[in-house]
């Protein structure tokens, strides 16, 4: 039976590469059984494929507004970061505990999490994830501030 997640109406954009696409498909199987809505953005196998092709899929379909926030999954999850995060409005974090999964979302209003499927189990992922999806930007004056100055940066 799958565990209730914080927010079963949200819209998650997910993807991996070749070294994270188990873990995708253990995570999409259990956020669509929780009733969240899932695009799943590749990749399909787990044949060798470019993490960024997958990560910039993720982070265009929530720039654009198909889905409320991301996930992708690489080795390390850095990678994929590294790319989310070229795409204008992502902002996107690597997180392989809950304290950052839920603090980045509360303080920085992070939109993509990236998980590294040789770091983290799927256990783990699952409370990872859980985190990231039931926290929401604190709207502080302090993290407004902040995160205006983050934005001026994209230029």
């Amino acid at each position: 039976m799958p565990v209730p997640l914080p927010c079963p109406s949200m819209r998650i954009a997910l993807g991996s590469d070749h070294a994270g696409f188990p873990l995708k498909q253990q995570l999409a199987r259990r956020l669509a059984e929780s009733g969240v809505t899932v695009f799943d953005l590749g990749t399909h196998s787990d044949d060798p494929v470019d993490y960024p092709d997958f990560a910039a899929a993720v982070a265009r379909a929530v720039g654009d507004g198909r889905a409320d926030r991301g996930i992708v999954v690489c080795g390390s999850g850095a990678g994929a970061c590294v790319a989310a995060n070229k795409i204008k409005g992502i902002r996107a974090a690597v997180a392989h505990d809950t304290y950052t999964a839920h603090q980045s979302v509360e303080h920085d209003d992070v939109n993509v999490l990236c998980l590294g499927a040789r770091v983290i189990g799927v256990a783990l992922a699952d409370e990872v994830v859980d985190s990231f999806i039931g926290a929401k930007f604190s709207g502080e004056d302090r993290h407004r501030r902040r995160l205006d100055k983050v934005k001026a940066l994209e230029g």
